[in-house]
């Protein structure tokens, strides 16, 4: 890795991806290990979560670690305590921080701070667990990343923003269809396109979902209205009708293609029940390996043998 933190996708390289994907399949049937006995992971959340809470308690205790795990309340973020002094905190009395923030720039500053390794744990500008737990899934259901095309419906989000980065590392084809309005920001698409243009991959940005889908083998979404977006509702709702994951465009893709999200879903809006609940979706694996790509970056960001 580039240094100490992960806190966006752009803190790997390709070579790294690789690793990641050995290492987490390798976690993934070993099971329990003793690689980071002594070693205590502090989970430092603004926001609730199912997934990245149970996926990173149960993965340390796997790798015979510990978790302290402080809600909102018990920290309060720039509000009872500054970022800063929070971090020089935890970083006395744990090894490492995994956050999950509103601003992108909480997490910067805990690395900035803390003196230990920091993983976003989701921040509004990306979600690089996510999208390593994704890749992970890919590889798995592909038998291979490169040259595998990936077909992203909806907001251009944090998960929209690492998917792309790490695709594009991966050597891997992304598709994304968005409305006008939500198209991933400028930045991460000039960032993404020299990953892609050193690997070989391709990025193509849409507002035609049967364009981005058509011959896919991955079709992707994601809930049209994230956490803190809630007064949006409304408004996303009518941005994104026609960007619906249901049985007519998954039938766009290819045969063998696989459906992800990231979850939670809502139902009915961004995806129909026939496809989460289908043949071709593989939701509930891909949930299942933000635990083994964890475990995988845990053990890389500790050090430990």
């Amino acid at each position: 890795m580039k240094g100490k933190h992960l806190l966006s996708i752009s803190d790997i390289s390709d070579e790294d991806i690789a690793s990641f994907m050995a290492g987490a399949v390798e976690l993934k049937t070993r099971g329990r290990s003793s690689s980071l006995n002594g070693k205590i992971l502090a989970l430092l959340f603004e926001k609730p979560s199912l997934r990245t809470r149970v996926s990173y308690e149960v993965g340390m205790r796997q790798l015979g670690g510990e978790v302290v795990y402080l809600s909102p309340a018990e920290v309060g973020l720039g509000e009872r305590e500054s970022t800063a002094d929070v971090a020089r905190v935890l970083g006395r009395y744990v090894d490492a921080i995994s956050a999950r923030t509103f601003a992108h720039k909480t997490v910067e500053e805990l690395a900035c701070y803390a003196g230990v390794p920091v993983i976003n744990a989701l921040s509004d500008l990306e979600h690089p667990c996510q999208a390593l737990a994704d890749l992970l899934t890919v590889y798995e259901k592909k038998g291979g990343l490169k040259g595998v095309t990936l077909a992203f419906i909806g907001d251009g989000n944090n998960v929209a923003h690492s998917l792309l980065l790490a695709t594009a590392l991966a050597g891997m084809h992304f598709r994304i269809a968005s409305p006008a309005g939500h198209a991933v920001q400028e930045d991460i698409m000039r960032t993404a396109q020299e990953y892609a243009d050193a690997t070989g991959a391709s990025i193509l940005c849409t507002r035609e979902p049967s364009e981005a889908v058509r011959g896919a083998d991955v079709v992707y979404t994601d809930v049209w209205t994230s956490m803190g977006q809630e007064e949006e509702s409304e408004e996303r709702r009518r941005a994104f009708t026609g960007y619906q994951v249901n049985a007519g465009l998954l039938g766009l893709a290819s045969k063998d293609a696989i459906f992800m999200h990231d979850l939670p879903a809502h139902r009915g809006e961004e995806v129909t029940d026939d496809v989460m609940d289908g043949p071709q979706s593989v939701v509930f694996d891909q949930a299942e390996n933000r635990m083994h790509a964890q475990k995988a970056l845990l053990v890389k960001l500790l050090g430990a043998t």
